[in-house]
């Protein structure tokens, strides 16, 4: 930014780049709609008036308002760099995310971080983060690299770092775990936001997790947890993802008293919804026909959340703000129709005026290092319980159970279907053998299980997207099948495979760190129905057979989960015995 010159022009002694006229003007501070001008130079507004422009940019009485502003989301949740993630959603008003890299963290540690950093200067789009404080999530899984306090300290005064992230560790907080408590000590001294993560979380517990300076959450599901929690200062993050959808719930909560204290996020949305509902307009949109003032939900997506990070140049429609801006027409309904990014035309109608797809930003490195002719996905039955008989009636054996539409799941216990002395899929019953394998230390460390509600009758499913650690995972009906599976999967460098006849039918390739691909959101989008389609042809019931079999590695999310190291019960937060 050049202040002197942007002054300069604000003060009238030289012309501005582009003068904004005839538009309706949302003031974010006030809650006012203003019928004025808005001049912009290098790229920021310099202020309102009738200024002398070198080109003038006639809104023809569309509303003006700040850019849309996500207080938190996973890039990689999208499947698409960064570029193309801007892409994807400048279209939809988002001018400003602040994005936690805990995906790629987790698999590249801070390689990871600096690879969505870089390419982040790529983007149209105004992408800051939010650093991962929680790499790997639990002690339960191999992922692939541990961030400590020391490792990520270096980072937190990166210009683009605004925040240390959601600090899922909440026990670690509670019981003051020195690392945890060096992070959060590290990111105060550097006046940046620490974001939280504490599911149902309250009482003595959560004053304990307020009192280490956390000061936000996007977990509340109901709108008495949120009021308890606003009620310590805590700013809420309304979240409407993909996965999670806590708007409604959330809607009592949102009054006269507390909206300045709340905001909108996305944290995991994928491309479909973005493509065919929105990001955060959408979330706008819904507030809106949900009862919340029009004006009030723009604020909570631009305004609320730039006070929070401490966000100077974005959030609003003032002097010395970056141009970020969307037109529209509808208040009630507000579908945009342009957006602008420090003063430049890069959306129209819903598409991006630019139809470059820059590839500058490098592939990240391998992290596929494991051997496939160590997989093995027998599960040979216990010494002590082995008998003549293929069907011993005295043991039993863990299956973790879908829920649909949930990325919790239930713990079934069924007699297993064995064949010389090895437990085999029972796809009659829904019941289908399902693996983990560890990508990062060339070790092939692995685990064999059970799982009920995938619905696969026949074939094998593969995919490296399996939160958080992201290692190998795969389910299916027949041992080598699920082999050849998992061999595209690693001949990919990463992605999704799905497997019938013992043939690859379907593929979808995420080259970059195994999460994401380098191709344009639409035709990600493309080739992601594919796949999903393909698995439906194996037999599954579910909308995304692929996200529930990513989320049943997820061992921090209830009640039984799989890893690298074994069956884990989450409530427990230890591992458990396959066999019972």
């Amino acid at each position: 930014m050049n202040m002197e010159k942007i002054i300069t022009a604000a003060a009238g002694r030289e012309p501005v780049d582009a003068l904004f006229i005839n538009g309706r003007v949302i003031d974010v501070f006030t809650g006012e709609i203003l019928e004025k001008s808005v001049g912009v130079k290098d790229g920021y507004i310099c202020g309102f008036g009738d200024y002398e422009a070198v080109k003038t940019i006639d809104l023809e009485g569309m509303y003006l308002a700040p850019g849309f502003m996500d207080a938190h989301v996973h890039i990689e949740s999208a499947m698409v760099t960064p570029l193309q993630f801007s892409r994807g959603v400048l279209p939809c008003g988002t001018t400003t995310v602040i994005a936690d890299p805990h995906e790629i963290a987790n698999v590249m540690g801070i390689a990871g971080i600096e690879y969505m950093i870089s390419s982040a200067d790529k983007a149209l789009m105004n992408i800051l983060f939010a650093l991962p404080s929680c790499v790997p999530a639990t002690h339960m899984e191999t992922s692939g690299a541990t961030l400590n306090a020391e490792t990520i300290a270096p980072l937190l005064t990166h210009e683009r770092v605004i925040a240390l992230a959601e600090m899922m560790n909440y026990p670690g907080v509670i019981f003051t775990d020195p690392d945890v408590m060096a992070k959060i000590k590290a990111a105060h001294v550097v006046r940046k936001a620490v974001d939280g993560h504490a599911p149902g979380v309250r009482g003595f517990d959560f004053n304990a997790y307020v009192v280490a300076g956390i000061a936000s959450d996007h977990e509340c599901t109901t709108a008495e947890e949120a009021m308890e929690k606003m009620r310590l200062g805590i700013h809420i993050m309304v979240r409407e993802g993909t996965c999670a959808k806590n708007l409604e719930a959330l809607l009592p909560a949102i009054t006269d008293h507390t909206w300045h204290q709340m905001m909108w996020c996305t944290d995991d949305r994928h491309p479909e919804e973005i493509l065919t509902q929105g990001h955060v307009d959408y979330i706008i949109r819904k507030a809106i026909t949900s009862g919340i003032d029009p004006i009030r939900a723009i604020q909570m997506g631009t305004i609320n959340c730039a006070r929070y990070f401490g966000i100077r140049d974005a959030g609003a429609i003032a002097p010395g703000r970056r141009a970020d801006m969307v037109a529209f027409n509808d208040l009630n309904y507000p579908v945009i129709e342009q957006v602008f990014i420090k003063g430049a035309l890069v959306a129209n109608g819903g598409k991006p005026v630019s139809s470059n797809h820059s590839t500058s930003i490098p592939d990240a490195p391998e992290v596929m290092f494991f051997d496939l002719n160590a997989v093995d996905f027998s599960i040979p039955l216990p010494l002590v319980s082995k008998s003549h008989v293929d069907q011993p009636h005295e043991i039993g054996i863990r299956v973790i159970e879908v829920i649909p539409d949930q990325v919790i799941t239930r713990e079934r216990i069924v007699t297993p279907i064995v064949q010389d002395g090895q437990v085999v899929s029972d796809p009659a019953n829904d019941i289908v053998k399902m693996a983990v394998i560890e990508r990062y230390t060339g070790k092939t460390g692995m685990f064999t299980g059970l799982v009920t509600g995938l619905g696969l009758t026949r074939g094998a499913l593969a995919s490296s997207v399996a939160h958080d650690s992201h290692n190998i995972i795969v389910a299916g009906v027949d041992d080598q099948e699920m082999r050849t599976a998992v061999q595209a999967v690693k001949t990919m460098g990463g992605g999704f495979a799905v497997v019938r006849d013992g043939e690859v039918v379907a593929s979808l390739p995420l080259p970059v760190a195994g999460l994401m691909s380098h191709e344009p959101m639409d035709r990600l989008d493309h080739d992601m129905r594919q796949v999903i389609e393909a698995a439906h042809d194996l037999g599954s019931p579910l909308a995304d057979p692929f996200m529930a079999l990513g989320f049943l590695a997820l061992p921090v999310i209830p009640k039984l989960k799989m890893t690298d190291k074994g069956l884990v019960d989450v409530e427990k937060f230890d591992t458990v015995s396959l066999f019972v």
